[in-house]
């Protein structure tokens, strides 16, 4: 694993704590559940969700409908057959007088059902978009988690490691109590850390049952089984520029892309309102048989309501209304983007640096503070409590580096949603050769 985390030795001698330190390094997780041994990737994850994400099967089924919704309002009326009969019973002619058929056509004025298809395709195109925004939120829900998780095993690598140091050091320490080597405080002060450890061990192990939920939630399942994941915590991060990302953010992201079809669908729904006081009229043709006189008719008439009262003024006066609504929704997107943006970055850009902290200065230094304190130990400078601290110290070191790295990614996850990026994490560029 790359770390010697041993202080639990301090307490032996110089040939007992080279044992230890000659000893190969071993992890045994004691996990709750199962983990199968197959790995899977975060390209591997990311492909399942696409399979059987819920969200991105309804957002599918709502494009149809709005499709469908779209074909429908732009259709022509169906024509209408009106059979009549008058005067049935009449003594002079008991046959009546028969209208058949009488057919009539409506005839839709002004571009109505032009404006009508126009305004129900803008809501295909901003179902569409809804796709897009669900299928980059689920990317980087998954990315998120599956990070999480990542971070989880490479915890539970470092206690576990810490974990059979302290109980193979406790055993030796055991043993040289036994043959009055060392004191029993020596002894007590061993078990105190190895437990303290075993208890964050424990702690970290129940995390993985609500991180895979986690998980499975962001696929779009109800569970998934719990295997190691492949991956590496320490892939080399992105790079974001935030004014950069936010300009691209602002014009293609899909909630301001549906934002702005909104303006344009309330325009249409204006221009639709304002046309309606135009009627609408009905051609009426027909043929009679008058069973009186025996004669054969034919009839014809046009019929259209007169907008005296209703000339559709409160519908108008609402379509104007929903465009200034809708041209402010576009702000309000844009604003809350950038306070998401803002926060991510803000996560992302402080994590990284610490991570970088960790990795470039205090790890090293813990490093160095460690080796020294266990040479000035062997030499007989030093008491164990003193290697105890800055093993401890070390220790923590690497664990707050697991963290800081986690965060640093869990940012970078949101980042990538809202930035749009299908191929994530990207893969560093290779340096030109000179």
């Amino acid at each position: 694993m790359g770390l010697t985390l041993l202080a639990c030795a301090v307490s032996l001698g110089k040939a007992e704590a080279q044992e230890i330190l000659s000893q190969p390094e071993r992890a045994t997780p004691t996990p709750s559940a199962p983990v199968a041994e197959d790995k899977q990737n975060l390209d591997d994850l990311i492909r399942l969700g696409l399979d059987v994400n819920p969200k991105l099967a309804q957002v599918n089924f709502a494009i149809e409908n709005a499709r469908g919704r779209a074909l429908q309002v732009g259709l022509y009326p169906n024509p209408t057959v009106d059979i009549l009969g008058n005067e049935v019973g009449d003594r002079t002619g008991p046959g009546g007088i028969w209208t058949t058929p009488l057919v009539g056509q409506e005839i839709v004025t002004r571009g109505k059902l032009k404006l009508n298809r126009a305004a129900a395709q803008r809501e295909v195109d901003q179902t569409t978009y809804q796709l897009m925004y669900a299928r980059y939120t689920m990317f980087a829900s998954i990315r998120g988690s599956y990070f999480e998780i990542l971070a989880l095993q490479k915890r539970m690598d470092i206690l576990d490691y810490l974990v059979n140091i302290a109980d193979r050091s406790v055993d030796q320490t055991r043993k040289l109590l036994d043959a009055r080597q060392v004191a029993r405080l020596d002894l007590v002060q061993l078990e105190i850390e190895a437990e303290k450890l075993r208890a964050d061990r424990e702690a970290t192990e129940r995390e993985f049952d609500p991180a895979y939920r986690s998980l499975a939630a962001s696929i779009g399942l109800n569970r998934i089984e719990r295997t190691r994941l492949a991956g590496d915590l320490e892939t080399p991060l992105p790079e974001y520029d935030l004014d950069r990302t936010l300009a691209y953010l602002l014009e293609v992201h899909p909630e301001v892309q549906s934002a702005q079809v909104g303006v344009e669908k309330a325009r249409i729904l204006l221009r639709r309102a304002q046309v309606e006081p135009y009627p609408n009229f009905t051609l009426l043709a027909g043929y009679t048989r008058q069973n009186q006189n025996l004669s054969n008719d034919y009839d014809l008439g046009v019929s259209l309501p007169i907008p005296v009262w209703n000339r559709n003024q409160g519908n108008i006066q609402s379509a104007r209304a929903n465009i200034g609504e809708s041209t402010q929704q576009i702000g309000k997107v844009q604003n809350e983007l950038t306070a998401q943006l803002g926060l991510a970055f803000r996560d992302f850009a402080s994590s990284r640096r610490l991570a970088e902290r960790y990795k470039t200065a205090i790890l090293p230094r813990a490093k160095e503070a460690f080796d020294l304190s266990m040479k000035a130990y062997q030499g007989g400078q030093f008491e164990y409590l003193r290697v105890l601290t800055a093993e401890r110290a070390l220790a923590q070191a690497n664990l707050e580096y697991v963290k800081a790295l986690r965060d640093a990614w869990k940012a970078a996850s949101v980042i990538s949603g809202l930035a749009l990026e299908d191929e994530w994490p990207p893969k560093p560029v290779a340096a030109a050769n000179p």
